[in-house]
């Protein structure tokens, strides 16, 4: 009898491809992807079946830039095609790296990079209230400006500036999972919701629309991997282990949680918003939908992770 291989959903951090302090080029972003795959062609090597999902925070913001810099140039390009545009040229680059890595190692897996739809409510709290900002910081007589000719939200961030906010609902499904899923289990290796996927609503028809809105990666990440029936979920990011009172004199490193004490922890507030908070609820997600685990740690550290010798796992019990 064959035995079944594992299969994982690994979510690439921002820091993956792109890093603080550095020129975002693209020579840059291929040596950094180069290196972000070490721990990945070993879960590769061990025989696991994996989706992979990344981020494009700075990347979908120059897209962005670009449109502005172009305006009255070309044409505008709504935020939702700068998504899919972004998931298209990191896929690209994601996929190319890592089959020269697997060449190089003589490791024979396929790896193809599909641009994924992400179903969304339209009537989702965020798409009334955006919250999530993108681009450029702006002077507040410039903001108001965009505002009124734009029709953009516009919001002073941490008071460094005003920048355009848009939605960031929930996602609910992923529309190619069937696609992926197949694949998967072929044991190609897919490149699927980056940048936490275009977000698109269902019609009364049953047919689909794009919406000029943002998905948080490791959410998408989560949706992904229940909708694939994978067992693991490896979210990758800049730091080892997942902390109780992070940064201050009280910090507590955690080498596993479970569900409950995950709810726990994030209900007194140990998981900023802006940062960790998301990745808990994801694994929460994750975990209640019937997976069986979920990994937080570096990107460094991805392999020695899943042989348990690094990062913070997330079980049911």
């Amino acid at each position: 009898m064959i035995k079944k291989k594992k299969t994982a959903v690994v979510a690439l951090g921002g820091n993956a491809i792109s890093k603080k302090g550095e020129e975002d080029t693209i020579p840059n972003q291929f040596k950094n992807t180069n290196q972000s795959l070490a721990g990945i062609v070993e879960l590769i090597r061990s025989g696991y079946n994996l989706a992979m999902t990344h981020g494009n925070g700075p990347q979908v913001g120059n897209a962005i830039l670009r449109v502005e810099l172009a305006r009255d140039k070309a044409p505008i390009l709504p935020l939702q095609i700068c998504v899919a545009d972004t998931e298209g040229g990191m896929g690209y680059m994601i996929e190319q790296c890592l089959k020269n890595r697997l060449k190089e190692e003589k490791i024979k897996r396929e790896v193809v990079t599909i641009v994924t739809q992400v179903v969304v409510d339209k009537g989702d709290p965020s798409i009334k209230n955006p919250t999530k900002f993108i681009g450029q910081f702006y002077s507040k007589k410039e903001a108001k400006e965009f505002r009124k000719k734009r029709g953009w939200v516009v919001k002073e961030d941490s008071k460094r500036g005003w920048r355009r906010v848009v939605p960031s609902p929930l996602p609910l499904e992923i529309v190619e999972k069937n696609t992926i899923k197949s694949l998967v289990k072929d044991g190609i290796i897919v490149i699927a919701a980056g940048g936490g996927g275009i977000p698109v609503y269902k019609k009364d028809d049953g047919t689909f629309e794009g919406i000029d809105a943002v998905i948080d990666k490791d959410r998408a990440s989560a949706v992904l991997a229940r909708d694939i029936g994978a067992e693991l979920l490896l979210i990758l990011t800049q730091i080892e282990k997942v902390a109780l009172n992070f940064g201050t004199l009280l910090q507590e490193d955690l080498d596993k949680v479970t569900l409950s004490e995950a709810k726990k922890y994030l209900k007194e507030r140990h998981f900023p918003p802006g940062s960790m908070g998301p990745k808990i609820e994801s694994a929460i997600q994750f975990l209640e939908s019937g997976g069986k685990e979920v990994i937080i740690t570096s990107i460094e550290k991805a392999f020695e992770s899943v042989k348990g010798e690094a990062g913070t796992k997330i079980v049911v019990r």
